[in-house]
């Protein structure tokens, strides 16, 4: 017994810390969220997702991950994990918000599309409760970005062709009362009256079909929009809100798009392609296409801007690019079918 106490404990003491930054990537097949330093490219932990992990998260203090399972609308919740104590916590019950898949993590809060239920919310770890839900109206509302002042956000909708900005509204619902002002009967009632509710504008901008993968320029000007229908491109003019032009790019199947930290290079992967396509941000033509396997998904920019991590799903490794050759440098096996991938970067 002494003997197992020892080689227990001498496990637990050299047992690798979670690094910041942390690349995290889920494992659709094992159901596992992959901890990886992105360094050394070793697997630190590898901790359960819940049933069909797509999307994950990391919160600004990189303490906590959140992951959403998805089920093609089967599944309504997001599994939590502490990437300190490298563990699975509570999952966050859903409810009728079936098919959690985008993810964000802006002003302290999770935001989450339900893509079943054709809504988007947001979910407040502190109070542990969902606290907004915005329906769009749109079919497989399914990726998110949310500014980080909370003024806009933005998600695909795959079935519809669309996208739908959400803006924070200046006025007020017809026929509601003014900023300030009591609600009906409230007075009388012992309590201060609540803040005003929050009204939001919604525009949907049709662009190509298929519209999944999608990311806003860092210098929040444009917005491309992957077609995996059509093969093309759609370039946004975010304040505007309306498509600028449509590039034929030859991405059918296209999965996801990722700008480069520098905005000048934009990153496409599509699942029915040996390729990763390039194209150049200002000239939008494709300047490369690098071969990488048989089809990928997830794209992650490293915080320092050196490299790129893209998870070839079908070939179960994910791929490491240099983003001044743009040629493969390496390889990481973090688990059968990679998909969804995040950072986590500790003390933001």
């Amino acid at each position: 017994m002494l003997a197992v106490f020892g080689l227990a404990a001498a496990a637990v003491a050299t047992a690798a810390e979670t690094p910041s930054p942390a690349l995290l990537v889920l494992s659709k097949t094992e159901q596992t969220l992959a901890i990886v330093d992105p360094g050394s490219h070793q697997v630190i932990a590898r901790i359960p997702s819940g049933p069909d992990p797509h999307e994950v998260v990391a919160s600004s203090d990189g303490r906590l991950a959140f992951i959403s399972n998805y089920g093609g609308g089967r599944y309504n919740t997001i599994t939590v994990v502490d990437l300190v104590g490298q563990k699975a916590l509570a999952a966050v019950d859903l409810g009728a918000l079936r098919g959690p898949h985008g993810l964000d993590f802006q002003g302290g809060k999770v935001w989450f599309t339900a893509e079943a239920a054709k809504v988007i919310g947001s979910y407040d770890p502190v109070s542990q409760k969902v606290d907004l839900v915005l329906g769009t109206g749109q079919n497989r509302t399914h990726m998110i970005a949310v500014s980080p002042d909370l003024k806009w956000m933005v998600t695909s909708n795959v079935n519809s062709a669309t996208m739908t900005f959400i803006e924070k509204s200046s006025g007020r619902a017809p026929g509601g009362p003014p900023p300030g002002a009591a609600p009906a009967g409230a007075a009388g009632r012992g309590g201060p009256a609540g803040p005003p509710p929050q009204e939001w504008d919604e525009t949907v901008v049709a662009v190509g079909r298929g519209a999944e993968g999608f990311d806003v320029s860092p210098d929040g000007k444009e917005l491309w929009a992957a077609n995996a229908l059509d093969g093309t491109i759609s370039v946004l003019d975010v304040p505007n809100k309306k498509v600028v032009q449509t590039l034929a790019a030859d991405v059918v199947g296209a999965n996801r798009l990722k700008f480069t930290p520098d905005g000048k290079l934009v990153f496409v992967s599509t699942l029915r392609g040996p390729e990763l396509t390039i194209v150049d941000a200002a000239t939008r033509r494709t300047v490369k296409r690098v071969k990488i396997g048989r089809g990928a998904a997830g794209i992650q920019m490293e915080p320092g801007g050196a490299r790129a991590f893209v998870a070839c799903t079908p070939d179960d490794y994910v791929v490491v690019v240099d983003l001044k050759s743009l040629e493969v440098t390496g390889k990481l096996d973090v688990g059968k079918q990679p998909d969804g991938m995040a950072w986590a970067v500790r003390g933001r």
